[in-house]
């Protein structure tokens, strides 16, 4: 069991933004910019694209009122997305507020941030969702 699974389990807690029968999207808790949030398929698949086309396809769509909810109340240029998912063995978007290239480069350090940070940051996502 990952531990985006136990996550999704309620096994460990999360800074949840968003859930359905099919997904879970949560915060970074080692994000690279404020806003940073993760999006997970509820089964376990290690590779996004071996994620079955129209449960892929859904994938976007449930992220894609989160990714507008990060641009509303972040400041950035506008919300990226990307695929890394060598750190953890289950499928993962990451949309990160972005204004230039140069903060999708996940080589560079993490923001140090503390519950209080991560609660605000849900909250504003939350509640632009709402």
């Amino acid at each position: 069991m990952t531990i985006f699974s136990k996550i999704i389990a309620g096994e460990i807690p999360s800074y949840a933004v968003a859930e359905n029968e099919h997904f879970f999207a949560f915060l970074d808790i080692f994000p690279l910019v404020e806003g940073h949030v993760l999006v997970v398929p509820k089964v376990e698949v290690d590779k996004l694209f071996d994620l079955p086309d129209d449960y892929l396809s859904r994938m976007l769509l449930f992220a894609k009122p989160i990714a507008r909810a990060i641009e509303e109340v972040f400041p950035c240029n506008r919300c990226g997305l990307s695929v890394v998912g060598l750190e953890v063995p289950h499928a993962h978007l990451h949309l990160i507020p972005i204004n230039s290239a140069d903060d999708l480069n996940f080589t560079r350090g993490k923001l140090s941030v503390t519950p209080e940070d991560l609660r605000r940051a849900q909250t504003k996502i939350v509640e632009a969702l709402a």
